[in-house]
């Protein structure tokens, strides 16, 4: 994909803290955030301390190392933490609050419906143990004086379970794509006309020009493309292109726990 060669740069520091404080004045939209990659890295160190797990990931939390590899040790450790359906019910309520903090007012969470017998736990029931967070926040947003945040729940389907799986989930499309250089693949999302695409990161010249054609909103993670090494680093990022080009964008931090970000810090760079 063509990218801009030179970044926008700050004349100084205070330049630097004043334009963060501005955006993390601002209210914004969060289009794409996993709900488990979200979860603050304080609620994820005192439940990996209650629980005695991994005690060089609760390390690795308190120094904020956010390798790539540390990031997939993360994952391994949300998984092991979110077994009960009240482990559930609580992340989902201090995602949300962790947005509003930072000035969210339109949030979509995404998260596939989790199907863990081991747990006494079903699709159906790991549901309901969000919708408990968020029916609660909304309840409470009504009921005080502070701004509310409109929370909205997007499921995710797991490209590794069956077709017949997928089907109990599918409702309006959002896709990831291009995340790594899958040409075929990609012809195929976009053939398919979803709703959004997230990612979009690996594209040649007709994979771009096809995009930019369908005018399919992008929803685009800065800090999780260059970690993840999807994308060189902030200046190469093909946000740049899509926005110079007038194609329609989202910025979004897609797991602002495990990449240690913000939406303010996402529109910041």
């Amino acid at each position: 994909m063509h990218r801009l060669t030179a970044p926008p740069q700050g004349s100084n520091e205070i330049f630097s803290a004043n334009q963060l404080r501005l955006c993390s004045a601002l209210p914004k939209v969060e289009l794409h955030a996993h709900l488990n990659g979200s979860v603050p890295e304080s609620t994820l160190r005192e439940l990996a301390e209650s629980r005695q797990l991994d005690a060089g990931a609760c390390v690795m939390l308190q120094r904020g190392d956010r390798s790539l590899s540390n990031c997939f040790k993360l994952f391994d450790l949300i998984h092991q933490l979110t077994t009960t359906h009240e482990v559930i019910t609580r992340i989902s309520r201090e995602v949300i609050i962790s947005f509003q903090e930072d000035n969210v007012v339109y949030l979509e969470l995404r998260t596939t419906p989790k199907n863990r017998p081991e747990c006494s736990m079903t699709k159906e029931s790991y549901l309901q143990a969000v919708l408990a967070a968020v029916d609660a926040h909304e309840h409470q947003s009504i009921t005080s004086a502070e701004h509310g945040i409109c929370v909205r729940l997007l499921l995710s389907i797991d490209r590794r379970e069956s077709s017949e799986q997928a089907w109990q989930t599918g409702l309006k499309l959002t896709l990831h794509a291009a995340e790594v250089y899958a040409p075929l693949e990609t012809h195929a999302i976009l053939d398919l006309l979803p709703d959004r695409l997230g990612h979009m990161c690996c594209l040649d010249d007709d994979l771009e020009a096809k995009l930019l054609g369908s005018r399919i909103p992008v929803e685009l993670c800065l800090s999780s493309n260059v970690i993840t090494q999807s994308v060189p680093t902030y200046p190469e990022h093909h946000f740049a292109t899509l926005y110079h080009k007038g194609h329609p964008v989202a910025l979004c931090t897609d797991d602002s726990g495990v990449f240690a970000t913000t939406l303010s810090r996402e529109s910041y760079w």
